[in-house]
């Protein structure tokens, strides 16, 4: 976990020794990380946002080429996101109906993510695939869920592409426009964790407000 933390608030610069070390190999990475993030239920803990911003500062700097770096990456969500709506549609409805503390889908899935990703989804419907992109977590089940409540496949597709679009557009635009700038260089950890918040801010101001509500309801009339 440590080691995940450290690549994540240093993820240029070990970005940029993976380069030296391996060269054009880091866009075999890059494709690899948001393929699994986006495509992977048991790992929405891999970076996201950050890893786009990075990728866009290190493209400002030079040291990747921009249209190679964003064609792939627009590749790995739309191809995560299809693998992620294709497993729901196996195994989401039995995923969601299972009660067995002891199956297997109990013990890949974390029941109370899935069951927040499919809140998002009720209250957003289609336009859930593309919101989904910019919220942690949330961008890595929602697409489990589309599939498991049986989304049709071509309006899914507009979406998944539309959102991931959008999504690499933003975050890797964000890092080609002001990775480069001194400040934001030289203090590229803390802008890190400022992006990390902004991305997990929605979601906790959601919790909160469910929270507050279900504490509402729990005080006793008089």
């Amino acid at each position: 976990m440590r080691s995940l933390i450290d690549f994540v608030l240093h993820i240029d610069t070990h970005l940029a020794e993976f380069v030296a070390a391996y060269g054009a190999w880091v866009y075999g990475l890059l494709f690899a990380i948001v393929f699994a993030e986006t495509g992977l239920v048991v790992t929405p803990f891999l970076p996201g946002d950050s890893l786009l911003f990075a990728t866009g500062a290190l493209a400002a700097a030079g040291v990747l080429n921009p249209w190679i770096a964003g064609l792939l990456l627009l590749a790995a969500a739309i191809a995560g996101d299809g693998v992620n709506y294709a497993i729901g549609r196996y195994i989401g409805p039995r995923a969601f109906a299972a009660t067995d503390t002891s199956g297997l889908s109990h013990k890949l899935l974390n029941r109370e993510h899935l069951a927040r990703a499919h809140a998002f989804f009720e209250r957003y419907g289609g336009k859930a695939v593309v919101l989904g992109r910019f919220v942690p977590i949330v961008r890595t089940f929602v697409p489990f869920v589309a599939g498991a409540g049986e989304m049709t496949y071509p309006a899914f597709l507009t979406y998944n592409v539309t959102g991931a679009i959008a999504w690499v557009g933003v975050c890797m635009g964000a890092g080609l426009l002001f990775g480069n700038i001194p400040v934001v260089r030289e203090h590229f950890s803390l802008i890190t964790l400022g992006i990390v918040f902004v991305s997990i801010l929605p979601m906790a101001i959601e919790i909160a407000r469910h929270s507050g509500q279900r504490g509402q309801s729990r005080v006793p009339d008089r």
